[in-house]
């Protein structure tokens, strides 16, 4: 991201990383109590997950160990199995110039898969869209559902409107932002969240650092390796909807559950295969009372977040998605995991969630 307005000066960058490793005194224990709950559900219902499922690290409080407050992270990476034989016309024809009537945004959680087609249409260049639901879906953030704004917890109805504005701009400095998708530093991204939560701290101050299971950036922002691959045009489509409730201590809580579609073609010059890779998250953020949490002004608290990826390499952690084209797979073994629709937005995404790669049926 380059330095126009409301990015971080890199000198204050360098600060927050070394606040984080130090640790910031008189940080709120639990700036976030909803997500010890879902937490302790997960544990209750599915028993201890493997440490790259789930981040919660232990905090002492009285005496005693509490897990993590305001971040749980779960993270399954279904890799594609792109043969262009297969990808067949999935909804829609082709992009520019195609007739087709471009869906209305999402407002709530559609109750099945979009429909196929069975002509085949290769996404190209000039059209990286074709042959996928995603040719009917927004541009960017005008792709994601924002619900009418209401007196909420603590805040009035025009604080509710704000706070929705600024979550949506979370999703688009996250998961947007040239910069960012380029490799960039998330500067605005972070900027909007609590610098209070001690363990989203570490993790942001490790993830860009040293990417691993555990502390991978891609669980919250998208990012790409250009000495691999190069993003096609400038237009990503996505499909979503942001909802809100009251939370904990009268905070306005904000789900956000989007699906975006970048379509890349490789780095190599004259190389002009295009493939996509599909990423969809689910990020939970409370809105917190500054006279009930340590908050500062404008910024959201992390209660969890999840991530499931159509066509990035599994098993693998450099902190970029690294999309497989038909030449790789010519060279790879097949996956022999579940076969799942990356465009299928009828499923809570908690229950796609899942250990170990796969294969998605459409691209």
């Amino acid at each position: 991201m380059g330095k126009g307005e409301g990015s971080i000066p890199d000198e204050e960058w360098e600060r927050f990383l070394r606040e984080a490793e130090a640790g910031t005194k008189g940080a709120p224990e639990e700036p976030s109590a909803r997500a010890r709950m879902v937490a302790r559900r997960l544990r209750e219902e599915t028993g201890p997950p493997e440490p790259w499922r789930s981040h919660r690290p232990a905090r002492r409080r009285g005496g005693k160990a509490w897990y993590a407050v305001g971040l749980l992270a779960a993270a399954a990476l279904l890799v594609v199995a792109l043969d262009p034989g297969r990808v067949a016309g999935w909804f829609g024809g082709g992009g520019a110039g195609d007739e087709s009537t471009p869906l209305a945004v999402e407002s709530q959680r559609p109750d099945q898969a979009p429909p196929t087609e069975a002509v085949a249409q290769l996404p190209t260049l000039s059209q990286p869209f074709r042959g996928s639901p995603a040719v009917r879906w927004g541009d960017g953030a005008a792709g994601i559902g924002m619900p009418e704004a209401r007196a909420t917890g603590w805040m009035s109805k025009a604080q509710v409107a704000q706070a929705l504005e600024k979550s949506r701009d979370f999703l688009a400095a996250s998961s947007l932002d040239p910069a960012v998708l380029r490799g960039e530093r998330p500067r605005k991204a972070i900027a909007l969240i609590n610098p209070h939560q001690k363990d989203v701290k570490d993790y942001l101050a490790t993830a860009f650092r040293a990417p691993s299971r555990e502390n991978d950036p891609l669980l919250l922002f998208s990012r790409f390796d250009t000495s691999k691959v190069r993003l096609v045009g400038d237009v990503v489509k996505v499909r979503g909807r942001i909802t809100y409730r009251e939370g904990d201590r009268g905070a306005v809580e904000v789900t956000t559950d989007v699906t975006y579609v970048y379509p890349i073609a490789p780095a190599t010059p004259g190389v002009d295969e295009v493939a996509r890779t599909i990423v969809r998250r689910e990020v939970v953020m409370s809105w917190d009372d500054p006279a009930k949490v340590v908050v500062d002004p404008g910024t959201f608290s992390l209660v969890s977040y999840m991530v499931d990826t159509g066509n990035s390499e599994c098993g693998t952690f450099p902190g970029y998605f690294t999309p497989r084209f038909s030449t790789d797979l010519a060279t790879s073994a097949p996956d022999n995991g579940p076969e799942v629709d990356p465009y299928d937005r009828s499923t809570p995404l908690e229950e796609l969630v899942r250990e170990g790669c796969g294969t998605v049926s459409r691209s």
